[in-house]
């Protein structure tokens, strides 16, 4: 969105259904489970408005959220009828934007590992099996803060760097020291080779100087959604 999408407050309700994006089957290209057969869940509008946004969120549509998991159930399976996609991907914009308790609890039910990708700075009591990657945010004065409550059941930190984006050419302490989380490393993309390659470089550096881990958007490289 390039930061040029409405700025969006928190959904209430009991989740029974939701604001969608796109539901596509994939392979997960980035973070903790890179490579991993996956269908993403793209939900519509976010809390925050970054300028290096790369994904549009605005064109959703509202969807009752047991027609979604039946969308969900009949992508996790191959054209041999045989099951292959177990990791459901909950992101954005923003998910915790909205109520998703209950579709998170109904695919685990169904046997489905989720994880979810947010910016950090809204929390909602997802069932404990829930994966949580946080990727925080510079607002221009600094990370917006990683609530407390939601910090403590991060799995990972991802940090998007640029060595040409001043808000954005360091990892930040925002909360990993005290729970020991892992953090990665990404290079932003900013549609430049020129800047993407530096950007690599960037990223590469910090990853051997501090111990992170390097993550790079491979859908992007082997050209899937």
């Amino acid at each position: 969105m390039r930061g040029t999408n409405p700025i969006r407050k928190p959904e209430t309700g009991d989740g029974t259904s939701l604001q969608v994006q796109s539901v596509f089957s994939t392979l997960q290209g980035e973070g903790i489970y890179a490579g991993f057969p996956a269908i993403f869940i793209r939900l519509g509008g976010c809390n925050l408005a970054c300028d290096f946004c790369d994904t549009e969120f605005e064109s959703f549509t509202t969807e009752s959220t047991d027609s979604l998991i039946k969308r969900v159930e009949l992508l996790a399976h191959n054209e041999n009828g045989k099951r292959i996609r177990n990791l459901i991907v909950i992101t954005g914009g923003e998910p915790l934007r909205q109520p998703i308790e209950y579709l998170c609890k109904n695919l685990i039910e169904q046997g489905f590992k989720v994880q979810i990708e947010t910016n950090g700075t809204l929390y909602r009591s997802l069932p404990n099996e829930v994966d949580i990657v946080c990727s925080p945010k510079n607002a221009g004065h600094g990370y917006h803060a990683i609530r407390p409550d939601l910090l403590a059941r991060v799995n990972a930190l991802k940090f998007i760097v640029s060595a040409h984006h001043t808000l954005y050419q360091s990892v930040a302490e925002v909360g990993q020291s005290l729970h020991n989380t892992p953090v990665y490393v990404q290079p932003m993309d900013e549609y430049d080779a020129e800047k993407n390659r530096a950007n690599v470089t960037l990223a590469k550096k910090l990853a051997l100087e501090y111990g992170y881990r390097l993550s790079l958007q491979t859908h992007k490289i082997i050209g899937v959604e």
